[in-house]
């Protein structure tokens, strides 16, 4: 169906001075070419200047059957047709199969330009007369055929990209025309019905003209809407919107014409020529009272003048678009839900964007008539069907959520009240971040819309940080009667609450929060963040809830935001920021805040990310070697302690024996440190930490004491350095070395005992005497082993040649007893 609309698309014409009766006729460049009736002669005239002056007049050797400007754009004002059983549409690739061969045509050019050229089918399309619905054979007539390219790339001298964003090809039949998008793949845009049957046609960016025998039409065309969607990929989101391509394509206008013969375009000028009979009847009745049998001959000079070439100006596209914006205001005045409103609001904006799309033509009161336009498009959407789109266009008219609440405040005297579409885009810039601060009165206004027309989301809109001003007292009166409605629910108990609190009543905030359990709201939480922190990115800021909170609850508060970060409703750095703004300089810990590091505790044990766990452990390992190597402490009492950590996070291993007899539980530190000792050590002692990832923040502890030893020889033993490892040991602590053993030296390690372990203990035995009883001890619980695991030769061989073999000889008896068992 075409909508037909009396639009003024055409301006002022005049006619264009040819010497001799136009035959054929071509514009581009911004010059028309004429071609006289007898095929000889060529005309050019100026088509920017007014009276269209003359350029040259040259003649040609032969008769001009045909003339096309050069480029991608051309019509053929095709004779030739055939009947087929059906019709028949292939696009793409698959009009290859057609059967029709095309080969190009040289001109003597191939030598500069045959590498250049190719041929590639895009598009086949078939037409049969249908004699029983009356359909003739020259209804099937195909007599315009376009290639008509789209640019809205330009460079900076002005000059057109060399690729075109988009292409399309028209063709037009005498009743029917089609614009196909055959860039990127070939899909049908438009089809047209005329009104009545069609002799030539052309697209242009902005419109479809065709002239029939008396009439030259007007139609409006989708090129912009493709082009638009080529362009951005952010149309069709909730940022940016754009009519739709299957949009019904609409009659602008129909403007007489007598005797229409052919028609051509450049820019904003049209070309028609025309030719009409116009013998006179005074002519007509001489010829019939003719006594004589022969006719006189008559001068062509005394003949009418039957033709005229003319040049039409198309109206400029900004005072086009205020005629049908105009026009448009008749239908709303008669039916505010009336969707006519709304096809020629978006035939204007589609008009602005077209032209908004080559970049000469940009300029700000075309930008201002486009956002004017976008705020109509969303004032038609906030109370019409498709009512989702009323966000994208508010978005993209530059109105800020006041001004939209103040044109939708008069629009809510109508019947209907605020519409759906009004309630969309006022929902979701609620939620969004980067809507401004509203005053105290919009605020209070913004929760009796939605007390009045959506009452569900009034826990939501009361935490956007959007609406802080609103009045606390006003809120908790509606959410009481919501509460009365829907019966009680967490988040709207939090919302209370946090009212409650910003009205500085802490009895009522206390009852409010006393009524779920805290788990409960961790999950109030989860459905509304902006409870705890409002912002995104860099810009995260604690709600006054969230502060009150951490004196009150900082293990609720840690657990909630765990919660959000695994339901993705914050990222980890933006936890960093919101834990580091809320505790300031409350906590001067070294790695930060102690509350953040609780947190990063608890995500640990709570997330499955690989990522984010890697990421967890290289921060927690460094905030523990920050504190244990500078042992100074604020008496901050963590959420967690080792034991918490190690019984409930698979991450943190049980400390090994011979850790503990390095750094025993009442070890001689800081309380608070041998807490982050130990979780270090922890740490280090279970399956996930990459030890390697941490050895530079390492260099800042020093192995001459016991805590900075065990986290050294921890490490060196992860990494597999057993045999410094056990000198470190029985350099510094020889009374672990045996435990030490006992949990290291296993499996493949085993031969270590006899290999480093025992050479080491006899050497360090003999150097000190008998005064070193741990030495003595550990050798002797190492020939046990030894003796256990190898055979009398093998034993012998590792004795020492120095004379002390029967200190060796109990053990080596015990090895001869279990090597003849075995």
């Amino acid at each position: 169906m075409v909508h037909v609309y009396n639009c003024h698309p055409f301006a002022s014409q005049q006619i264009v001075p040819t010497e001799q009766e136009p035959g054929l006729v071509c514009c581009g460049g911004g010059a028309l070419f004429v071609v006289s009736a007898g095929g000889c002669k060529i005309e050019a005239f100026l088509l920017e200047e007014e009276g269209c002056p003359l350029i040259c007049r040259f003649a040609t050797m032969g008769t001009v059957q045909r003339i096309l400007h050069k480029g991608l754009a051309g019509n053929q004002d095709l004779d030739d047709f055939f009947i087929f059983p059906k019709h028949q549409e292939l696009l793409g690739e698959m009009a290859k199969d057609c059967g029709v061969k095309v080969s190009l045509e040289w001109t003597g050019m191939e030598s500069e330009s045959r590498d250049n050229l190719a041929i590639t089918y895009i598009l086949y399309r078939r037409f049969a007369p249908d004699f029983f619905q009356g359909c003739s054979v020259e209804d099937t007539h195909l007599h315009s055929l376009q290639l008509h390219p789209m640019f809205t790339n330009f460079c900076a001298d002005g000059s057109r990209g060399v690729e075109p964003t988009c292409v399309f090809c028209f063709f037009s039949l005498p009743s029917t025309g089609y614009v196909y998008s055959v860039r990127g793949g070939v899909e049908m845009v438009s089809a047209y019905q005329y009104p009545e049957k069609a002799q030539q046609a052309v697209l242009t960016d902005l419109f479809l003209h065709i002239i029939t025998k008396n009439a030259l039409q007007c139609f409006s065309v989708r090129c912009a809407a493709v082009a638009a969607r080529a362009e951005d990929p952010y149309i069709d989101t909730t940022m940016k919107a754009c009519p739709p391509i299957t949009m019904e394509v609409c009659a602008l206008r129909i403007q007489l014409f007598i005797g229409l013969k052919a028609l051509c375009h450049n820019r904003h000028h049209i070309v028609l020529l025309t030719a009409a009979d116009v013998e006179t009847k005074e002519d007509t009745e001489k010829a019939t009272n003719r006594k004589s049998s022969f006719a006189k001959h008559r001068d062509p000079s005394e003949m009418g003048h039957g033709w005229n070439l003319y040049v039409v100006n198309t109206v400029p596209p900004l005072q086009l678009y205020n005629e049908m914006v105009e026009y448009s205001k008749k239908y709303e005045e008669t039916n505010p839900l009336s969707q006519s409103c709304l096809h020629l609001l978006s035939e204007a904006h589609l008009l602005l964007r077209a032209t908004l799309l080559a970049p000469r033509m940009r300029n700000p009161e075309l930008q201002l008539a486009f956002q004017e336009s976008c705020a109509q498009l969303g004032d038609c959407f906030s109370r019409l069907r498709d009512c989702h789109l009323a966000l994208p266009y508010y978005k993209m008219s530059g109105l800020s959520v006041t001004e939209v609440i103040s044109r939708n405040r008069c629009l809510s005297v109508s019947p209907c009240g605020y519409g759906k579409g009004f309630l969309f885009f006022l929902k979701h810039s609620l939620y969004d971040e980067t809507m401004e601060e509203l005053t105290e009165e919009t605020a209070n206004e913004v929760l009796d819309i939605f007390g009045a027309a959506e009452p569900s989301q009034l826990p939501h809109v009361i935490a956007s940080p959007s609406m802080v001003r609103a009045s606390p007292g006003s809120g908790l009166a509606h959410l009481e009667s919501l509460e009365s409605i829907t019966g009680p629910a967490v988040p709207l108990t939090l919302s209370k609450a946090a009212l409650a609190l910003r009205m500085g009543d802490l009895q009522l905030y206390r009852q409010h929060m006393d009524r779920h359990a805290e788990m409960l709201q961790v999950y109030g939480f989860i459905e509304e963040p902006k409870l705890l922190l409002h912002g995104r990115g860099h810009a995260v800021v604690p709600t006054p809830l969230a502060r009150h909170l951490m004196e009150s609850q900082d293990g609720l508060l840690v657990a909630a935001l765990v919660a959000l970060h695994e339901n993705n409703k914050v990222k980890l750095d933006e936890a960093d920021l919101f834990f580091q703004d809320l505790c300031g300089k409350v906590s001067g810990l070294q790695g930060g805040p102690q509350l953040l590091v609780d947190f990063w505790e608890a995500l640990l044990m709570a997330s499955s990310q690989e990522a984010v766990i890697q990421e967890l452990l290289f921060r927690l390992t460094s905030v523990y070697i920050d504190r244990v190597a500078c042992r100074d402490s604020n008496g901050i009492k963590p959420l967690k302690t080792a034991d918490d950590l190690i019984n409930s996070c698979s991450h943190f291993g049980v400390i090994y024996p011979w850790v503990s007899i390095l750094t025993p539980a009442h070890f001689n530190i800081v309380h608070d440190h041998q807490e982050d000792l130990q979780k270090l050590q922890s740490l280090l002692c279970g399956p996930t930490l990459d030890v390697s990832s941490i050895l530079p923040l390492l260099e800042q502890l020093p192995d001459e004491d016991n805590a900075g030893l065990s986290l050294h020889v921890l490490c060196a033993t992860k990494l597999g350095h057993h045999d410094s490892s056990i000198e470190r040991l029985l350099d510094c602590c020889p009374e672990a070395i045996i435990p030490y053993a006992n949990h290291e030296l296993q499996v493949n390690k085993r031969a270590l005992w006899w290999q480093k372990l025992l050479p080491e203990l006899c050497e360090r035995t003999r150097a000190a005497g008998e005064e070193n009883t741990i030495l003595l001890s550990a050798l002797k619980e190492t020939l046990v082993v030894v003796a256990m695991e190898l055979n009398p030769l093998e034993f012998l061989d590792l004795l020492p040649e120095d004379g002390t073999a029967e200190f060796f000889l109990p053990h080596l008896l015990d090895c001869s007893k279990r090597n003849l068992m075995t």
